[in-house]
C-alpha cells in the first residue's frame, strides 16, 4: 500500500513538473544480464567490483540475512558471502570504493530503510573489505551507526566520493535530500548525517562516477546526473522495470547499470548521453590522491560547514505543487471508490 501510494504521488509530481529525459546519442540501452540465482528475489543494491573485472555485487531487500552475492556478466552467481557482525533489518543499498592506501576494494552495505520515518532511533552502514578471491566465505564487518541532524528519514541510496572517501546517504521522500557523513567515521558513537543538497522525489538509489566527476540519483522513473556541486547535468532515460531499485556506474564511467527487484530480475546497461559524458569524464580508476584543495567538492565543502545545503525556494514550491495535486488525486479516487 505504501509503495503504491508512493508511485501515485510520484506520478502526480511528474505531471506537475514535466522534464524530458536525455537519450543516448549513439548507443541504446541493453539488457546486460538476468540474475539466475533463485535466492536473489529482491535485488536492492548493485555495485561493480573495484578489483575483480566482470564481477557485480548485489543483495536482497528487507527480511533477509546479511548476505550478498558476486555475479558474473552472464548473471550467474560466482560466490555467496555472509557478513559477520551485521544485521539485515532493511538493507536498501550498497556502494563500492577503493582504499586509497592499499588499493583494496571496500564494500558498503546500507541498512537505512525506514518506511515509518522514525521507527528506528538510528540506522547502520556496514563496511566490508572486498574479498581478494571470488569464492563462498564469511566476511567481518565494521558497523557505523548514523542519525540525521534534522530528524529520522527513510532512505534507499548511498554513494562514496572516490576522490575524498566521503560517504553520502540519499533520502527517499517527496522532498528528498543528499546527506553527508562525517569525514572520519566513528564506531564508538553515532555519526551525524547532515543535509548538503536536494535530491529528486522518491529516490531509490545513488552512485558516484568512478573518477568522482559526477554522481547519479535514481528514482522509479528516471535517473538524474549531477556535478559534484549538486548542479544538474542531465536526466537520463531508464528502462521500464517492475520496481527500479538500484543504479551504479560501469567501471569505465561511460554508462549506468540499473536493476529491479523480483525473481530473475534484469540488469540493464544505459549509456550516458553525449552532454553527460563531457561532464563525467570516463576513467576506470579514481584520480590518484589529489591535494586537499582540489579534492574538496562542493558537497564535501558543505558537509564541512563552508556552505549551506538543503532545499531551495524552487524546491519547496515544486513540492507544494506536487503535494496539492496528489491530495486532489487521492481525494478524487476516495470519493469514486466510497
Amino acid at each position: 500500500m505504501i509503495r503504491m501510494l508512493a508511485a501515485v504521488l510520484a506520478a502526480c509530481f511528474l505531471i506537475v513538473v514535466p522534464a524530458p529525459a536525455a537519450a543516448a546519442d549513439d548507443e541504446r540501452m541493453e539488457k546486460l544480464f538476468t540474475f539466475k540465482d533463485p535466492r536473489i528475489t529482491e535485488s536492492s543494491g548493485l555495485a561493480v567490483s573495484p578489483t575483480h573485472p566482470g564481477i557485480y555485487y548485489t543483495h536482497n531487500d528487507s527480511a533477509a540475512a546479511p548476505t550478498f552475492y558476486a555475479v558474473d556478466g552472464e548473471g550467474r552467481t560466482r560466490a555467496t558471502y555472509q557478513v559477520r557482525g551485521a544485521e539485515a533489518r532493511d538493507w536498501e543499498a550498497m556502494a563500492a570504493s577503493k582504499d586509497p592506501r592499499t588499493g583494496r576494494g571496500v564494500l558498503w552495505f546500507a541498512d537505512i530503510g525506514d518506511n515509518l520515518d522514525g521507527a528506528w532511533p538510528d540506522v547502520s552502514i556496514y563496511k566490508v573489505m572486498e574479498p581478494q578471491r571470488i569464492g563462498d566465505a564469511t566476511l567481518p564487518a565494521v558497523r557505523y551507526r548514523f542519525r540525521y541532524a534534522d530528524g529520522a528519514r527513510n532512505a534507499e541510496g548511498i554513494m562514496v566520493n572516490p576522490r575524498t572517501g566521503r560517504l553520502y546517504v540519499v533520502s527517499k521522500e517527496f522532498a528528498g535530500s543528499v546527506y553527508a557523513a562525517p569525514k572520519t567515521l566513528r564506531t564508538d558513537r553515532t555519526n551525524v548525517l547532515r543535509k548538503v543538497a536536494a535530491a529528486p522525489i522518491m529516490a531509490t538509489d545513488a552512485a558516484y562516477a568512478p573518477d568522482g566527476s559526477s554522481y547519479v540519483v535514481r528514482t522509479y522513473f528516471s535517473a538524474t546526473l549531477y556535478k559534484p556541486s549538486g548542479e544538474t547535468i542531465a536526466r537520463v532515460a531508464m528502462p521500464q522495470l517492475e520496481q527500479a531499485e538500484s543504479i551504479a556506474f560501469t567501471a569505465d564511467g561511460k554508462a549506468l547499470l540499473t536493476g529491479s527487484e523480483g525473481v530473475r530480475s534484469p540488469v540493464y546497461r544505459v549509456p550516458l548521453p553525449a552532454r553527460a559524458r563531457a561532464a563525467a569524464s570516463p576513467s576506470a580508476t579514481p584520480t590518484p590522491t589529489p591535494s586537499p584543495a582540489k579534492a574538496e567538492s562542493s558537497l564535501d565543502a558543505r558537509a564541512d560547514g563552508q556552505a549551506d545545503g538543503g532545499l531551495s525556494l524552487k524546491d519547496v514550491l515544486i513540492w507544494l505543487a506536487a503535494a496539492a495535486t496528489a491530495i486532489g488525486v487521492i481525494t478524487f479516487i476516495a470519493r469514486r471508490t466510497a
